[in-house]
Order: structure tokens, then sequence, then C-alpha cells
């Protein structure tokens, strides 16, 4: 959890219950290599961070080819954002390059964090 903490304190300050909050709602999760954390034609509910490994973020053109759109690793969120927001199906796949280690936010979480730290949204 400190790594989550580290990197949104680069955005701006959290005081000690404003931190307690933000871990008190996060999962921690793992995942092995291989296993995919999202698949296409799925609605993405939550947000991850990256504690630890890597991702690939693909998806199939209209020939049916895998594209790789890029790489994920440590220190950066984990979502497609479009499908998050307009809360349909995603056309991405999200597949473990090694085993990782991920924390989870919920669409509830994350509505409670904005609603209770003002700053939350803005960073």
């Amino acid at each position: 959890m400190e790594a989550l903490i580290n990197y949104l304190l680069l955005f701006g300050d959290l005081n000690e219950q404003q931190k307690q909050f933000i871990i008190s709602k996060c999962k921690i999760r793992h995942i092995k290599s291989n296993a995919y954390y999202q698949e296409a034609g799925k609605t993405p509910d939550q947000f991850a961070f990256l504690i630890d490994g890597v991702l690939r973020v693909s998806y199939y053109n209209d020939k049916g080819d895998e594209i790789t759109k890029y790489f994920l690793d440590e220190d950066h969120f984990v979502v497609d954002l479009d499908s998050y927001n307009q809360r349909k199906p995603s056309a991405e796949y999200i597949q473990a390059i090694t085993d990782c280690t991920y924390v989870t936010l919920s669409r509830e979480a994350l509505k409670e964090l904005s609603d209770t730290i003002v700053e939350w949204m803005e960073s």
C-alpha cells in the first residue's frame, strides 16, 4: 500500500487520516504469469495500481491479429479508462507477463474517496 500512497503524494498532500482511509478501501491482489487481469467483452468495475510485476495490454484487430498496445510496470494504474467511465465492455485484454501484485479500488470505493477527500478528484 505504501507504493500507492507514495504515488498519490506526488500530486498533493494527504494527512494521516486520509492515508488510512485510502488504505482501508484498497484490496491487495495477486495474479500469476500469463493469467488475465481483464478480458475483452467485460466491463471494468475497478482500478488497479500495479505494485510489482509487468502487464501487457493488447487487442485483436479486424483481421484477427493480436496487437500489443503497451506494457505496464510498477507504479502505474491499470484500467481501460474509456470502458470504465462509459461502463461499457472493453475491447482490450490485460495479461500478466510476470507474477504480479496489485491494489484494487472498486467503483464504490473511488466514489467514497472522492466524496470524503475533497482533493481526491483534483489529483
